[in-house]
């Protein structure tokens, strides 16, 4: 089976649609799809609307409903996987509301320091956010992509909008052993994206991942492009040392990013442990 469990939809910051992101998966021959929208569960629907449409005649697709939550641990930005929990949960729900109302703040503030110094403006960025739940860091580097001021997303992000850049404002996130207890109680599974992705300022040590595996952590993200291939033995071998499953993922983005999808894929059987006794069914059943 070929399998991508973390992607990204226009409900946050990828470029497609949900209903686009289940066409690209199928054009792509993936098999389980993951919807993982950072903080948002708003594309599942429409996601799984889309399946719906499949014809009975056409290769079917797997959808795997989960969200990435934007977590800290000891100071350090940790983005973590949450899979077929209730998203009714109190902890959840909450954490959703919350942070949709942080970015809306931190987006203008953002917005209004770069105003300063270069010619963008609130109102050009939205335009790049029609059908995100909030706007966010993403849809102000496509601003400034669309402006001449930097020629992709990517570049945004490794200046103008860079965690120690001049015009960073931290978003206030719960912590990452927070998020996985909700995960959890909410009858999911929790699974620890991009440990080592340094160039994201958020490289995790090997201790604080120990941290995690005894707070309930499910698997991690091992076959990942913002893991460096110098890390990944190591990683690896903690991992195991640890009893977690090692999962692989595109992190596609549509137009955001490079990333493509199946690019990096997690194997059958850890799937197959990961849908085991979960809150959610995976859609279509």
């Amino acid at each position: 089976m070929f399998i991508d469990l973390h992607t990204h939809s226009s409900r946050s910051d990828g470029t497609d649609q949900p209903r686009e992101l289940v066409a690209a998966a199928r054009a792509a021959g993936i098999d389980v799809l993951g919807i993982t929208d950072h903080d948002t569960t708003s594309g599942w629907n429409e996601a799984r609307t889309a399946l719906d449409e499949i014809s009975p005649n056409e290769p079917p697709l797997t959808l795997v409903c989960g969200m990435e939550f934007t977590t800290t641990y000891a100071g350090i930005s940790v983005h973590l996987l949450g899979y077929l929990f209730d998203a009714e949960h109190p902890g959840i729900a909450g954490h959703i509301e919350r942070l949709a109302q942080a970015r809306a703040r931190r987006a203008q503030q953002i917005v209004e320091a770069l105003s300063a110094d270069y010619p963008i403006a609130w109102e050009g960025v939205v335009e790049h956010a029609p059908d995100a739940q909030t706007v966010g860091r993403p849809h102000i580097a496509d601003a400034l992509v669309s402006l001449g001021i930097v020629p992709n997303r990517s570049a945004a992000f490794a200046t103008l909008l860079n965690h120690n850049g001049p015009y960073y404002v931290p978003t206030p996130s719960p912590s990452t052993i927070e998020a996985i207890s909700w995960i959890i109680d909410a009858g999911g599974k929790a699974v620890l994206a991009h440990p080592k992705a340094a160039s994201r300022g958020n490289s995790l040590p090997d201790e604080a991942i120990v941290d995690l595996a005894d707070a309930g952590l499910f698997g991690v993200e091992l076959w990942h492009r913002d893991n460096p291939e110098p890390e990944r033995e190591n990683l690896s071998k903690l991992i195991g040392r640890l009893g977690l499953r090692t999962f692989g993922a595109s992190d596609y983005h549509g137009m955001g990013k490079p990333n493509r999808l199946g690019e990096n894929t997690t194997p059958e059987s850890v799937y197959r442990e990961l849908i085991d006794g979960t809150y959610m069914e995976v859609f279509p059943r």
